[in-house]
């Protein structure tokens, strides 16, 4: 009897262990995440307290920006991840421009920024833009896409995958229906090559975002989410108060695979600290409820 109780006692410790560990594995947090360029003018005066108040409002990853020859900021990658670290903020991913790779083809460039990206534990290495003489034509979009595919073989060598996010003239219609987009989206490798798509410029090229991420998503990895007001200017607004139907979009999340998103408004009408509460507010209560 004495042996069979403490079986059962055994077997009822592991049952409830097993439902515990279950329990913490479906629980992981929903990672909410903010581009840190929306705050690049408070970041240029106070760094630390920019990342403590995006924690404060509740976002719980950040997309990084600003490195320049070796720092994000002024500081080391060691001493600007240590900062996210200390507010419990991931850093899935990090925009880096390498313009003097994108543009001459310069390798060291491309090393020495891969290297320090890497020291930020990203999943992501995020191509951000294209400076006009860099994209004067098609075939400045297949020598992209040729430099796109030799970075995304550093880049992996590195641990990290590389993504290109767009804004709306890579869909300009250089004729026939070709277009810079299409140029990539041919010509990179799908293995080596993702994007992160921007949904407020994808509306703003015309298209419909949520027929995009359908027909794109075996490479859609991440999104930036950003909302368009009801104005002829089309303006950054608040996520959640514009036009675009985040509703639905999201709706698409989990059936494309898509890992990460970024709220980013380039512009905000209000200050900003209460532009960023207002749209992760409506993001969580609203769009992912």
């Amino acid at each position: 009897m004495s042996t069979r109780r403490v079986f059962l006692k055994q077997a009822s410790l592991a049952s409830t262990a097993l439902f515990v560990n279950k329990s913490a594995l479906f629980a992981s947090p929903q990672l909410i995440g903010i581009q840190l360029y929306t705050l690049r003018n408070e970041a240029s005066k106070d760094l630390k307290a920019v990342i403590a108040k995006i924690a404060e409002v509740g976002y719980n990853s950040v997309e990084v920006f600003n490195y320049n020859n070796g720092k994000f900021f002024g500081l080391t990658p060691e001493e600007f991840a240590a900062i996210f670290k200390q507010n419990n903020l991931k850093t899935p991913s990090g925009h880096y421009s390498m313009p003097n790779f994108l543009i001459k083809g310069d390798e060291d460039e491309l090393k020495r920024t891969v290297a320090d990206a890497a020291k930020m534990s990203h999943a992501f290495f995020t191509i951000p833009y294209l400076t006009d003489p860099m994209r004067k034509s098609l075939d400045d979009y297949k020598s992209l896409a040729a430099k796109l595919n030799k970075a995304g073989e550093v880049v992996k060598s590195a641990g990290m995958r590389l993504a290109y996010h767009n804004h709306d003239f890579e869909f300009k219609d250089w004729g026939n229906g070709q277009t810079g987009f299409s140029i990539f989206q041919k010509e990179t490798d799908p293995a080596l090559v993702n994007f992160e798509v921007d949904i407020y410029w994808i509306s703003k090229a015309g298209l419909d975002p949520i027929e995009f991420i359908k027909a794109n998503s075996s490479r859609i990895k991440m999104w930036h989410v950003k909302d368009m007001d009801n104005t002829p200017e089309k303006s950054f607004t608040e996520v959640g108060t514009g036009v675009i139907n985040y509703k639905e979009i999201f709706k698409l999340r989990k059936a494309t695979g898509v890992e990460y998103f970024f709220i980013e408004q380039d512009q905000t009408k209000i200050p900003v600290y209460e532009s960023i509460t207002k749209s992760y507010q409506n993001l969580k209560n609203n769009i992912l409820s």
